[in-house]
């Protein structure tokens, strides 16, 4: 059995193929391609880790004790739960290869769908309200037979 070694191509080329496996912990794989997602997934992020941070603020406000470890506690709880969070979720969307080609694909996905223009997207919302009241109305005739009928048998009294 031979040992076959990734960076050279199997037809024997003299060129070396790049190696990704290699390289700093935060370098990005693919950082042209999938911007749009990776933008979007940031954002979102962003917005979760404000979020999680200000509530975890919020939830702090009962610790007790002198000014200075009040505020370390307090405040240095929840920039470090940003900060570290943060890390992670850079890297997941940024280095991490699995997930940066899933972005990536997704990305491309998305630019070969076919998006209905505002008039076919206003029709359909017509017809959906116009369905909506339908079976409403519907439902409330059916439930005010069920009341009739329930009420005749002596079951409901109303």
């Amino acid at each position: 059995m031979s040992h076959v070694n990734p960076s050279v191509p199997a037809d024997g080329g003299g060129r070396s193929l790049p190696n990704d496996s290699g390289g700093s912990l935060f370098r990005q794989h693919k950082p042209q391609q999938g911007r749009t997602t990776r933008t979007s997934t940031r954002v979102a992020v962003g917005i979760l880790l404000s979020w999680g941070s200000y509530f975890l603020y919020q939830q702090l406000q009962v610790f007790e004790g002198d000014e200075g470890w009040r505020l370390l506690v307090t405040a240095g709880i929840p920039m470090l739960f940003f900060v570290a969070l943060g890390a992670v979720a850079w890297w997941c969307v940024f280095c991490n290869r699995s997930a940066s080609e899933f972005m990536i694909a997704t990305e491309g996905e998305m630019k070969k769908v076919s998006w209905s223009d505002r008039k076919e997207i206003i029709g359909s919302t017509k017809v959906v309200i116009l369905f909506t009241f339908l079976l409403a109305a519907l439902l409330f005739v059916v439930d005010l037979f069920f009341q009739w009928f329930f009420s005749g048998l002596g079951v409901l009294k109303t």
